[in-house]
């Protein structure tokens, strides 16, 4: 590769992981307004369940978890690839995906005991905001997962180029957006309905 070549991809993925920080933003901004909005409607339950019939904290702390341990998971994969170990990177994306997925399997548990039991989102408005705020972050970690299914195979084929480099970031910023996400609505969601 020359190194006019080599440049403009370092520039191009300069550009890329520019472009999804700024998506990044837009997204923070649209759960800052659902933080926002949970707060205003958690005590509008119309004498149905709140926060606390909701679920016990070890449930949300098994749950979050599986979460907080696949990003470190994915940390290790971003490790691997910097060291030029593309086996132990596809190691540690596999294992960040099964983490991941846990996470998705114990969400979706939730919901659907919920929605068994005749709590669904038009019940209350805490529960519009409830399944709004948690469906939309767990609809991004299913994003997530699909898109590390589609860069570990990218990766397998490709190996470890400046392309790949700057698609492990971007997701690796997603991965960790997302555990982020997820610690405000461990904090605003559940710490504080717990009391």
């Amino acid at each position: 590769m020359t190194t006019h070549a080599h440049d403009h991809h370092v520039e191009a993925g300069d550009r890329a992981i520019f472009g999804f920080w700024t998506f990044l933003l837009s997204d923070f901004i649209m759960f800052a307004a659902l933080f926002a909005s949970y707060v205003v409607l958690q005590h509008n339950t119309y004498d149905g369940i709140g926060i606390k019939d909701i679920v016990g904290l070890s449930y949300v702390l098994i749950t979050g978890f599986a979460l907080l341990v696949s990003s470190f998971t994915y940390g290790l994969s971003s490790v691997a690839f910097d060291r030029t170990r593309k086996a132990q990177a596809l190691f540690w994306l596999l294992i960040t995906f099964l983490f991941g997925l846990a996470f998705v399997l114990f969400e979706g548990h939730l919901f659907s005991v919920l929605i068994d039991t005749g709590n669904t989102w038009h019940k209350s408005a805490f529960l519009s905001i409830y399944f709004t705020l948690l469906g939309i972050h767990w609809f991004h970690v299913i994003v997530a997962l699909l898109w590390a299914v589609v860069v570990f195979f990218q990766l397998s084929a490709k190996g470890l180029t400046s392309v790949m480099r700057t698609r492990l970031t971007c997701l690796g910023m997603f991965f960790h957006f997302l555990n982020i996400i997820w610690i405000f609505i461990f904090a605003i969601v559940y710490l504080m309905g717990a009391v």
